[in-house]
Order: C-alpha cells, then sequence, then structure tokens
C-alpha cells in the first residue's frame, strides 16, 4: 500500500471499514489520520483517529480485544480503506462480535406497528440487565488496574495514567456532556455508546483515586428502600 495514493479528507482521515478475515462479516468502521495509518501497518493490529477525544486509540488497548491484520485495501478512489482482520475478542464496547447488531428494518416495523396500534412500546423483562451483564465491569476494573501497573505503551490508558488526574476529570466532564446531547436528541444509538464511554473514564478515575467499584456498590445498596410488597 502506497500512502500517496490515499486520500484523506479536510481533517485528514479515511474512513475505515474492518471485516473479519475470515466471514467477511463488517465489524465496525472508524477513521484513520495518516499516523494511525502508519501504526496499524507497522505493529499489524488496527489504530484508529477518535474524532471525539482528537487522539490515536489502539482496538483492544483496554478490552484485550485486539484486531490483527490480516489485509489492508483501498478503493479506485483512494479515499475509503477496508481492512480484513483476524480478531481477539468482540468488535463492540457491548460485547457484540460487530457493531452492526441492530436491524432497522426490524426496528421500523416495530414502530410502526406500535404506533399505528396508538400504543407505547413497553421494555420487555429481557431488556433488564442480568447479573451476568455486569462481569463485564467487574472485568474492566481489573484491566485498568493492570494497565495502571503495568504501563503498556500503546495503551489508551497508559496515556490516561500518565497525563494524570486533570486529564482524566476532563474526559469525564466530556464524556458526561456527550451523554447530555445524546440524550436531549433522543438518540438511544448515540446515548449507549456515550454513556460506555462515561462508565469507562469514571472507572479510570475510581482506580487513579484509589476507591474500588465495590464501595460506590455499597453505598446504592445504602441508599435501597423495600419496596411497598416487602
Amino acid at each position: 500500500m502506497n500512502l500517496k495514493d490515499l486520500k484523506f479528507d479536510a481533517n485528514g482521515l479515511i474512513p475505515a471499514v474492518v471485516q473479519d478475515a475470515t466471514t467477511r462479516e463488517v465489524l465496525t468502521v472508524a477513521y484513520m489520520n495518516e499516523e494511525s495509518l502508519r501504526k496499524s501497518l507497522e505493529t499489524r493490529e488496527t489504530w484508529f483517529y477518535s474524532r471525539s477525544r482528537q487522539e490515536l486509540w489502539h482496538k483492544g488497548a483496554t478490552s484485550g480485544n485486539t484486531q490483527k491484520i490480516v489485509e489492508m485495501k483501498y478503493d479506485c478512489d483512494g479515499d475509503s480503506l477496508v481492512v480484513l482482520v483476524d480478531p481477539a475478542g468482540p468488535a463492540c464496547h457491548t460485547g457484540a462480535v460487530s457493531c452492526f447488531s441492530e436491524n432497522l428494518l426490524e426496528r421500523s416495523v416495530e414502530r410502526d406497528s406500535a404506533e399505528s396500534s396508538g400504543s407505547t412500546v413497553k421494555r420487555s423483562d429481557d431488556q433488564f440487565a442480568s447479573l451476568s451483564d455486569f462481569d463485564v465491569m467487574l472485568e474492566l476494573e481489573k484491566t485498568i488496574a493492570k494497565r495502571e501497573q503495568e504501563m503498556p505503551e500503546g495503551a489508551y490508558t497508559t496515556y490516561l495514567f500518565e497525563k494524570g488526574v486533570d486529564k482524566i476529570l476532563k474526559k469525564v466532564g466530556e464524556e458526561a456532556s456527550e451523554v447530555i446531547i445524546a440524550a436531549k436528541n433522543r438518540d438511544p444509538e448515540e446515548l449507549k455508546w456515550e454513556a460506555a464511554d462515561l462508565l469507562y473514564h469514571l472507572m479510570v478515575l475510581l482506580q487513579e483515586q484509589k476507591l474500588p467499584l465495590k464501595e460506590v456498590l455499597a453505598v446504592l445498596n445504602k441508599r435501597k428502600k423495600p419496596s411497598a410488597e416487602e
């Protein structure tokens, strides 16, 4: 691949469609700038540029779900990339194999059906979190603690700890603002992404402050009041 053949946009970015090299399933779509592209080529793992954080990020640096690059291609216009990878785990921060797990046609049919019946769509039991769903939080807490101890080069969590508490606090504030904007826009898809980013940065802050997550959960347990039926 010759970087001179590529056309980056006005912001110096080029879209990258990431596919599973074996199944050809589209895993995610992200952006690369020239630096992240060079790092991807050098390390043979995917590096991207975050438009919201305005910085490089190494896929899997926090979760361990790295993507080993098998092949990279660019289109006839040289303004987009296809990256074939061998994923070490789920591509989506939600734990899904692919970020493209929502079926727009099905959701459209459900919405039309609800509107035609004049009813409000309510949450079903399977939409509420179960205990197993919180395993990812426990794993994330351990991973963040390990990152602080080992400080692996290139990891975004390492970068946050190196910059210190002021940087971490700034990121918590920025992500909280993004959550507010997504909520005001009534955009549930964007809201879940921004909420996940906020939770991650909050977990980093707790680690920096040496405050275990279980102490926060203990506070919630103390605040819990028995229902009228109990």
